[in-house]
């Protein structure tokens, strides 16, 4: 009674209630723009009382230099290449103070290449050093002479005494094959002599070189990191090897990631709001058939969602990358209402023609329903608001509240605005006349759909430990980001990989007690601290470099004679290629016959390509030789007072505290369990542990648990709402039948598919506690009125298009761009059709099998 004269009042003051819904709208739209925010940090999707968060906010605190990064990744086709552009990146990006506080290649200190020697295990040692003395004479020619000219002199005297049957040329035969791939090019490319001397060992630093660049973020910028990022590319393009394609500079980090997934989701989310719009109009004028209703219906919904977002912007003032996705749920199930509201009212003009007299008795008869179906819903979003997922808390508020408000809306302000737009009077029958005999069938044949529905049922239960979760979040990313694309090299390189953990102890005597525990455990590969940069076993290592040294220095400390012109490398050439092709013509020396082919091709072509040639075979020689030179002078202990202090800060704090970084083994951090079982076992030795795999791990464990207390705790409200609404058990029970055939329908769609459910997507299974309730509650109220016929009656038609024009809401989160968002839209649309299902099949069904009593 009260909601049909609510109706009744707002259609006979529409001029009033238009004028105030103005005003409100206009009130909404100011308090959006001065107070509506988006931000994309996800370290705020989480509550802050989480212990897990507590340990990583102390990590961050501890050791902030390593968050809130650009990282500049680079590759190149040989490791030199690779360093000098990471050098000049870096030094390019150092001068930009507009947009960086800080710049580090920790993997570039200068007490690391000293020492370099001294970090490797004694026995690739000892192959290294035999390596180098061995060919010290080939070195000797070299060091004086750095050049191709150099290099021939090299050549000539190998080839002598292979000739001689004096030296094997077995050790040499990778170096001469290298040597003919960068004669017999082309287009010369740079010889990598790190490959060439150091062989195995120089794999051991990995592919990849870093710039760690701590950007000045522009909040006000929808992606705060965009303008560093640019920065970093400018730069990287005016570098002379990403200029000819040697050599590749990416960009990930926290910072990047965080503006690629901003991006990603704002990408087309207006277009996409829009056309949801569209359509959702489209579907309305099938089901209403009159523009008279149709923007009334459009209007309500706008009206709604200005003020859901305003709401939005009073209680949380920032939305975050879940609760972002608010407005395109908000028409989807906003609409539902209005639909239902505007067919009715047209099924109540045929026998009432006055427009205010049909407005009430609307509102009389399906105001209950609708609040049921808002309650129920909103029901289902606010039982989110408890949890300690605190992104989709706030979406659950905001959600909540919003259904709510569309309520509202649909019994206040729509009754007024189909009184100012007055529609015709209704003509004919509104509801579905053709789907009455469906109607008999299913009630005539409701033991084989119920036998059907419980066999169903069955499945979904048994299927249940079926239903995977995927807790790695990079799932959730478009991975056609450069940000992503990178991150995911990296870990699929074990020497990059960044699942790790980090635990924060008291002291570093503490932290090293620890370690040995934990290098036992099965999943652990590694464990690293401050003693890491202490290399082990240095009295032995340090005889082997010094003995290396004795026999190497004198070779090697020497000035190198000028650089010669075109007519001198081809002199040389010239002199060195007797020696060489007799050697070749013997079996012994059967590698050398590339070389000298090579040779003699190169000294009759023009002076250009010669120093071409001469560039390529030896322009990243001096700086290997100068390397080799410094690392044979590490005879000397090294302690941790060498250690520099940008380096030791990055594993003790300045109050003493020490951190301990965990690695895990190559196979385990490859899969989610894998991942699962190494947070465990390090979790059993260390509870505080923190770092990436245990966010990783924690996140998932926190996401499940929200959601598993957020369904229970929409069930048991939707059960309360149902019971108070409906006053008989049975009523409330039809519903929860058709509520929990939907719900399996659902798991077993997804398993077959597979859809697994993740971060993003999860959302869905609460909220369609809400929507399914909504359908169902239509029918049973009906029936309960004496309604027999539900798929011919106009609350079937009101369903159909209320659930063809939310599917368009949803659809339209199902094709963006965002793996995460569109994995949502997929779920929701999976289960808004496994609900029809329910509600058109087996409700129908079960009411014919039922007494009304």
């Amino acid at each position: 009674m009260v909601l049909g004269y609510l109706a009744a009042a707002c259609a006979r003051r529409a001029g009033l209630v238009a004028l105030l819904a103005l005003l409100l709208a206009a009130a909404g739209l100011f308090i959006i723009h001065t107070r509506l925010g988006v931000t994309t940090d996800t370290n705020g999707l989480f509550s802050k009382t989480l212990p897990w968060k507590q340990r990583q906010a102390e990590l961050q605190a501890a050791f902030p230099q390593g968050e809130d990064l650009l990282v500049a990744v680079i590759d190149a086709k040989i490791p030199e290449q690779a360093d000098s552009t990471a050098a000049h990146l870096a030094d390019a990006l150092r001068q930009d103070t507009t947009h960086f506080s800080l710049v580090r290649r920790p993997d570039a200190s200068p007490y690391l290449q000293r020492n370099a020697l001294l970090f490797l295990d004694p026995g690739p040692l000892t192959d290294l050093l035999n390596q180098t003395i061995d060919a010290q004479p080939f070195l000797g020619y070299l060091a004086q002479d750095p050049s191709l000219r150099g290099l021939a002199r090299a050549l000539s005297l190998i080839a002598e005494a292979a000739r001689r049957g004096q030296a094997s040329l077995t050790p040499f035969e990778p170096a001469l094959a290298a040597f003919h791939k960068t004669l017999a090019a082309t287009n010369p490319t740079p010889l990598s002599w790190q490959n060439l001397m150091a062989g195995p060992v120089s794999s051991l630093a990995g592919r990849y070189r870093f710039v760690l660049a701590k950007p000045r973020p522009n909040y006000g910028a929808l992606q705060p990191g965009a303008a560093a990022t640019q920065a970093i590319r400018d730069a990287a393009a005016k570098l002379p090897f990403v200029r000819d394609g040697a050599a590749r500079v990416r960009i990930t980090g926290s910072v990047a990631l965080d503006d690629d997934e901003f991006a990603t989701v704002a990408q087309g989310a207006a277009v996409g709001l829009l056309g949801s719009l569209l359509l959702v109009t489209l579907w309305l004028f099938i089901a209403v058939r009159s523009w008279r209703l149709i923007l009334p219906i459009v209007l309500t919904l706008l009206l709604g969602l200005d003020l859901t977002a305003a709401f939005a912007a009073l209680a949380v003032g920032t939305l975050n990358l879940v609760s972002v996705a608010f407005a395109v749920l908000f028409v989807g199930l906003a609409v539902d209402f209005a639909i239902q509201f505007t067919v009715r009212f047209r099924e109540a003009s045929l026998h009432t023609p006055a427009a205010v007299a049909a407005l009430g008795h609307t509102g009389r008869h399906s105001g209950s329903q609708i609040l049921v179906a808002a309650l129920a819903t909103a029901a289902g979003f606010l039982a989110f608001t408890p949890t300690s997922f605190a992104g989709v808390a706030q979406l659950g508020l905001i959600a909540g509240v919003g259904m709510l408000l569309a309520f509202i809306c649909t019994l206040a302000v729509l009754p007024a605005l189909i009184a100012l737009f007055r529609p015709a009077a209704e003509a004919g029958e509104v509801g579905f006349v053709w789907a009455r005999p469906i109607d008999t069938a299913l009630a005539r044949h409701r033991r084989p759909v119920l036998a059907a529905a419980a066999l169903l049922t069955l499945l979904g239960l048994g299927l249940l430990p079926w239903l995977r979760f995927d807790s790695d979040p990079l799932h959730t990313k478009n991975q056609n980001t450069e940000s992503v694309q990178t991150l995911n090299d990296l870990i699929a390189d074990p020497v990059t990989s960044p699942y790790s953990i980090e635990i924060l102890k008291p002291s570093l005597a503490a932290a090293e007690a620890l370690a040995p525990k934990l290098r036992a455990l099965p999943t652990v590969d590694g464990v690293l601290s401050l003693n890491s940069l202490v290399p082990d076993d240095q009295t032995r290592k340090r005889q082997l470099i010094a003995d290396a040294a004795d026999i190497l220095m004198t070779t090697l400390n020497v000035p190198p004679e000028p650089h010669p012109d075109a007519a001198a490398l081809r002199a040389a050439i010239r002199d060195a290629l007797p020696a060489i092709t007799a050697a070749a013509a013997k079996p012994a020396g059967r590698a050398l016959k590339p070389i000298a082919d090579d040779l003699r091709n190169l000294g009759n072509a023009p002076d250009q390509r010669l120093t071409d040639e001469d560039a390529a075979l030896t322009r990243f020689l001096p700086q290997q030789l100068k390397q080799l030179l410094t690392a044979l002078q590490a005879t000397a202990t090294v302690t941790q007072a060498d250690i520099p202090p940008d380096l030791a800060r990055d594993w003790i704090t300045p109050d003493g505290r020490a951190k301990l970084q965990v690695m895990p083994k190559p196979q385990i951090a490859r899969t989610s369990a894998g991942l699962h079982r190494f947070v465990a076992e390090v979790a059993a030795v260390v509870p505080s542990a923190g770092g990436a795999a245990v966010t990783i791990v924690r996140s998932a464990e926190t996401i499940v648990a929200a959601f598993r207390f957020a369904a229970i705790g929409a069930l048991i409200a939707i059960t309360i709402i149902l019971a108070v609404a409906l006053r008989r058990l049975l009523d409330t029970a039809l519903v929860l039948a058709s509520l929990l055939l939907s719900s399996l329908l659902t798991v077993i769609v997804a398993v077959a598919l597979p859809l697994p459910l993740n971060f993003a997507n999860i959302i869905a299974l609460p909220l369609l506690l809400g929507v399914g309730v909504s359908f169902n509650v239509y029918f049973v109220m009906n029936w309960r009125a004496g309604r027999t016929a539900p798929l011919a009656s106009a609350t079937a038609r009101a369903i159909l298009f209320s659930a063809l024009t939310t599917s368009t809401a949803f659809g339209s989160l199902a094709l963006s761009r965002h793996p995460g968002t569109a994995s949502m839209g997929d779920l929701l649309l999976v289960s808004l059709a496994c609900t029809l299902l329910a509600t058109f099949v087996f409700l129908p069904a079960l009411l014919a099998s039922c007494r009304r009593g």
